[in-house]
């Protein structure tokens, strides 16, 4: 089985000049693989290796609408269509980076190498899925089963039990129907004699 590894995107001569991402990262240990601008992402792949990627750095360091396009090319590839993704861009540039651009966050060029690496970290956290006996991540949403805490992008959500414990079934069966009798079965207990509609309210809360 492969590592996982972070691909840069750039304009092919200068994706492995020594301040370029991929020479950073490979500084750093990580594996980094390149492809030009307008390259097929699917050669990513070819080595049948069963690779996956961690995070995508696109250096269109002076044109961040080229940036644009090429991340769009990126989720063409199924592989890539959710993974996260960066634009690298000068400062005089990162005004013109809109929050409508599809990229999880950028960073800033020459490249300070533990900043580079962090971000990485920080959108494989935030976009990561994972769940224990003691906590559970949907998302941005933390669950600390434990604890009964619930956090939403780092933020402390204040819930009630019934909230907690209805938040805490949902997440565990995400992607499936749940009925409001299964709810009521499981949430609010067999003894409950009060009426459905009280899930409703429940979950707008949530929602809220």
């Amino acid at each position: 089985m492969g590592r996982a590894f972070v691909v840069v995107v750039g304009h092919g001569p200068d994706l492995e000049r020594e301040e370029g991402a991929a020479s950073v990262l490979r500084g750093l240990g990580a594996e980094a693989r390149t492809l030009d601008l307008w390259d097929d992402p699917a050669q990513l792949f070819h080595d049948g290796a069963d690779n996956a990627a961690r995070a995508i750095v696109i250096e269109a360091i002076e044109r961040p609408d080229l940036a644009v396009a090429a991340l769009r090319a990126m989720r063409r590839e199924p592989q890539l269509e959710r993974v996260g993704a960066i634009v690298a861009v000068t400062v005089s540039q990162v005004a013109r980076v809109e929050p409508s651009s599809g990229f999880d966050d950028f960073v800033l060029t020459p490249y300070v190498p533990a900043e580079l690496y962090a971000r990485i970290r920080m959108i494989e956290w935030r976009l990561s899925e994972f769940a224990t006996e003691e906590r559970m991540k949907v998302g941005s949403i933390v669950i600390d089963r434990s604890a009964r805490d619930v956090t939403v992008g780092g933020s402390a959500i204040t819930l009630t039990a019934k909230e907690f414990s209805l938040l805490a079934y949902l997440s565990e069966r995400r992607g499936r129907v749940v009925s409001r009798r299964e709810l009521l079965a499981r949430v609010w207990g067999n003894q409950y004699e009060g009426g459905a509609r009280t899930v409703d309210i429940h979950v707008r809360r949530l929602r809220a």
